[in-house]
């Protein structure tokens, strides 16, 4: 039907579904959204185009290990905890440039972007604000921010990948 991108949040499950597909579309590019453990990296690197998950450095030297195993270059996105929350995954914006740095230079790695999932029940702008800032300072060209609820403002903000999963299919059976 013509849309190349889509996104999972589970590597089981985008084995599950995409293999076949992407055999039979060349063209199909795969994003994994979810958090990304360290012991999956292997797996996501042979499934996945693009990562929105970048958030420690063991994560990056293993993505970097993985790359140069498979002779890949994955588009990746630094996620960024815009709102300094205990219970989320990220890299503070404060840590970024550092991160970002040995991303790049230590571990060459494609870092194209920055992600963040703004804090519930917040004045999302202002966040994605905080991360275009960011975004504009390393000269990134992507943006990976705005879900169902609240895509409308990500785009004024030049969100470039939105996460828009319940929108289009609807909530998830658990």
């Amino acid at each position: 039907m013509g849309h190349l991108h889509f996104g999972e949040n589970q590597i089981q499950e985008a084995e599950e579904k995409w293999d076949g597909i992407k055999n039979q579309y060349k063209n199909i590019k795969l994003h994994m959204l979810g958090k990304l453990q360290s012991n999956k990296v292997k797996k996501a690197v042979q499934i996945f185009d693009y990562i929105h998950s970048l958030d420690n450095l063991k994560l990056a030297k293993k993505i970097s290990i993985c790359e140069k195993e498979f002779n890949k270059k994955t588009k990746l996105f630094v996620q960024v905890n815009v709102g300094h929350e205990n219970q989320k995954s990220g890299i503070l914006p404060e840590q970024l440039l550092e991160f970002y740095n040995s991303c790049t230079k230590i571990f060459s790695l494609n870092v194209i972007g920055l992600m963040c999932i703004p804090p519930i029940n917040s004045n999302s702008e202002k966040y994605f604000q905080i991360l275009k800032k960011n975004s504009t300072k390393l000269n990134l060209p992507d943006l990976s921010m705005g879900m169902s609820s609240d895509y409308g403002e990500a785009t004024i903000y030049g969100s470039t990948y939105l996460r828009l999963g319940t929108a289009i299919l609807g909530k998830r059976n658990n």
